[in-house]
């Protein structure tokens, strides 16, 4: 009997293996955070901002205009009291040491209204910015760093926003085999709405492979993180966004995942 395969049955067999072994990068790497090493710390400590810098766009490293990023009641706030308008100042808050393979954990929510002159896509809008740029090497007007974002997208009353999108300033990923350069990739996840507390979970390794969780649901998975050239996207910073609408964050804690 020949035995001799086709190149289309090699292709065949070569995606059945590749899907197989995804499948077990996500059960073995993925699973409860219980099953795997490291120890829960928490970046954020309710009291004050230290451990973090910040960068707002036309503004030097750690000037806080407006006092935009603030920590009030244990909550890390983001905030727009002070502005007369929105003038495109994008913010972000970055941890001050980078990370490559881990599992975060982030509870937040959106309050309040938008700032004047803030922009109709940034209504109930933030992210988690990661494998990013650092803080220092941002340009003075640059408007968002290279990075990889987890969206955080909220939903007005009767309208459904799908939350947990990937965003990539700069980069690119792989879904299903395919690599994606669209600006903003759909996750098809929930809608969540202003006031309520919503758990999004992070987990990465490295440039292999990623998932967004959100309050315990995988809504979008990944691989392949490189920046645009093809630069396989290994690790960087975590930050988050103040693209115009106040948002709370009341904690970040993050688990490191052995390599």
């Amino acid at each position: 009997m020949n035995v001799t395969k086709t190149g289309k049955e090699n292709r065949f067999f070569g995606k059945i293996f590749t899907m197989a072994l995804l499948g077990f990068i996500i059960i073995s790497g993925c699973g409860d955070p219980a099953d795997r090493n490291g120890e829960w710390v928490d970046l954020f400590n309710g009291e004050n901002l230290d451990g973090w810098d910040l960068k707002i766009r036309g503004y030097e490293l750690n000037d806080n205009y407006g006092e935009t990023f603030r920590v009030e009641d244990g909550l890390m706030k983001v905030r727009y009291d002070r502005y007369d308008t929105f003038d495109d100042r994008f913010g972000h808050i970055f941890y001050e040491e980078p990370f490559s393979h881990y599992h975060l954990e982030v509870e937040y929510r959106f309050v309040g209204e938008q700032v004047e002159g803030g922009a109709g896509w940034a209504y109930l809008n933030n992210g988690i910015m990661y494998h990013s740029q650092s803080a220092e090497s941002m340009e003075l007007d640059q408007d968002f760093p290279t990075s990889i974002e987890f969206q955080l997208l909220g939903g007005d009353e009767g309208t459904e926003r799908p939350n947990g999108s990937v965003c990539t300033p700069g980069t690119h990923v792989v879904i299903d085999g395919e690599l994606r350069t669209e600006h903003c990739i759909d996750s098809g996840g929930p809608t969540h709405y202003p006031g309520e507390w919503v758990t999004a979970e992070l987990i990465v390794r490295g440039d292999e492979i990623a998932q967004h969780i959100l309050n315990g649901e995988v809504v979008m998975e990944y691989t392949d993180l490189q920046l645009e050239d093809g630069t396989p996207l290994e690790g960087g910073y975590i930050a988050f966004q103040a693209e115009s609408h106040p948002t709370d964050i009341r904690s970040v804690r993050i688990r490191e995942l052995e390599e």
